[in-house]
């Protein structure tokens, strides 16, 4: 992480992010995605009307209905845990569950594709599903289907959820989607950006009547459901330029390599982490205070703001917000965050933890990278990069800058030699931690051996940059499978064996500052390049959370 001083070029900086967001909120209040997201974007080249028997004819499909029954059931008080694992109550579910793939609606009420607008449920507090499974066809129209990209668009009086091949994604601060987006607001589900004739999808939608706090007296239906086929989206893809120092590299770097520009338009973008299911990207944007999500299912959103800080003095700040981001054995995430000088980690219902904080009764300067190893100890740097006037700023409590250990609720001090240490990563079989130093007097990536009780022995040079032209020092870095070191360096992205050879460098059209592997794979390569998001295939895949 570069360190942000000018507190004119700050107030700039969140000047511009608010221009951007206000000009990419739609009247729903949702962050549009930039341009070159490859979202679903203008007018569909063809749309099938699901309220209509030609369209769900073209589609072999049929609607079936139930409503819901809401019934008293056994429960739990909240416990120490926070979780129902209290004292026993009594409290309320509904039947049926109809939102998976394979449950058995053949009994269900076959309803007419142009009944959908019929009121249905019985008002008040109520609820219904409606299910349909769809076929790509090979047209709609003169439209080829072949390689389009397909969204579902629903607008329930008054509100849906949807559940596509049994699966209603979850993430925590969405807006809309697959989840309550709104009062008659539409509900938009891409189905698929690669569509292919024969492909099936089954749909459950689940109705509520609303708002609930009024309890209304009008019931439930659907105003409009529609496929919406548009063309695949040509994406930002350019030639990435390498220079391929050692002849190794050809087995990690492809001959024509190619970088892909899937969103734009952010501050300053770092901390990547791939979450795997259901499969997205999370980054901060530190100077903005937010994380996002980006989803090759899903348009570009805000996945939590104030992300770092919420103080009164955040206008101070040139990176208040998260900066690393992980995740531990249990896929939660963990955030460090600059403004609020600590590590925390988020619980499966949104709560916060406190990993760390402070260390021998004074508090951290601003926790920077971080990483997990297998026996689930947390290992973060510590530079004071995130504070007003990072060195000199007055807030500082440690005269140093560390690397720590937490394991069990204990905050240790492994290491301080480095004035900036900044990206850490473990080797594959965990037998060493490799650090990078943010100094532009002494760009070296440390190795540290790993001891048996998690502790660290003396560091040596794996590798020294200070010499080499850029003037950025050591950012990211991660690890392949086969342990080769990836640092954001002077210009680029240098790639070194795991004996310390430099074996190549990448440049893509801005400086990547941090990146992770995501996909089923793992063998592409997200790059949080400054203003831009980037990704890149390469033949090896990384290790990763």
């Amino acid at each position: 992480m570069k360190p942000v001083t000018s507190r004119r070029a700050v107030q700039r900086a969140f000047g511009s992010v608010l221009l951007l967001l206000s000009a990419a909120l739609p009247a729903g209040g949702e962050l549009a995605a930039p341009r070159s997201q490859e979202a679903p974007v203008g007018r569909a080249e063809a749309v099938v009307d699901l309220a209509t028997t030609a369209g769900v004819a073209l589609l072999h499909g049929q609607w079936r209905y139930s409503d819901v029954r809401i019934d008293e059931v056994d429960g739990r008080a909240p416990g120490d845990d926070l979780k129902p694992s209290g004292t026993p109550l009594r409290t309320y579910d509904f039947e049926p569950k109809a939102g998976a793939a394979d449950f058995d609606d053949s009994a269900w009420r076959v309803v007419a594709p142009e009944s959908l607008r019929a009121r249905r449920g019985g008002g008040r507090l109520c609820f219904n599903w409606y299910r349909i499974r769809v076929t790509i066809p090979e047209r709609v129209g003169t439209f080829d289907t072949r390689g389009a990209t397909v969204a579902l668009e629903v607008v329930v009086d008054d509100y849906a959820e949807i559940w596509v091949d049994g699966r209603l994604p979850l993430v925590l601060g969405q807006l809309g989607g697959a989840v309550v987006r709104g009062f008659n607001a539409p509900n938009r589900v891409v189905l698929t950006r690669d569509a292919q004739p024969g492909q099936q999808f089954q749909i459950a939608i689940f109705g509520m009547n609303g708002p609930v706090s009024a309890s209304p007296e009008n019931f439930i239906w659907i105003k409009s459901a529609t496929l919406d086929f548009h063309r695949r989206v040509q994406r930002d893809v350019q030639p990435l330029r390498v220079v391929r120092a050692d002849p190794a590299i050809d087995a990690i770097v492809p001959s024509e390599p190619q970088v892909e520009l899937l969103a734009g338009g952010f501050l300053f973008t770092e901390g990547p982490v791939w979450v795997r299911d259901p499969g997205y990207l999370l980054f901060s944007d530190p100077n903005s205070n937010v994380i996002y999500r980006w989803s090759p299912h899903d348009e570009l959103a805000i996945y939590r703001t104030k992300s770092g800080y919420s103080g009164f003095d955040v206008g101070e700040y040139g990176q208040p917000g998260s900066n690393g981001l992980t995740l531990d054995r249990e896929g939660r995430l963990t955030i460090n965050q600059h403004g609020n000088r600590r590590v925390i980690r988020l619980e499966s219902n949104g709560e916060e933890t406190v990993l760390a904080e402070a260390f021998g009764g004074r508090r951290l300067n601003s926790p920077n990278d971080l990483v997990y190893r297998s026996d689930g100890a947390l290992y973060f740097t510590d530079p004071p990069f995130g504070l007003p006037r990072a060195f000199d700023d007055p807030r500082r409590e440690l005269p140093f800058s560390g690397i720590y250990r937490v394991r069990d609720g204990e905050v240790r001090l492994l290491s301080r030699e480095l004035s900036g240490p900044n990206g850490l990563a473990f080797s594959p079989d965990e037998a060493f931690l490799y650090v990078g130093n943010w100094d532009e007097t002494r760009k070296v990536v440390l190795r540290y051996p790993v001891l048996a009780d998690g502790g660290l022995g003396p560091s040596e040079v794996f590798f020294d940059m200070t010499a080499a032209a850029g003037e950025d020092a050591l950012d990211g870095l991660k690890v392949d499978q086969q342990g080769n070191v990836y640092v954001s360096g002077p210009g680029g992205l240098w790639i070194l064996s795991a004996a310390g050879r430099h074996l190549g460098t990448l440049f893509p059209p801005e400086h990547p500052h941090n990146f992770a592997w995501g996909d089923d794979d793992g063998r592409t390569l997200y790059l949080t390049a400054r203003t831009g998001l980037y990704r890149v295939r390469l033949k090896v895949p990384g290790v990763r959370p």
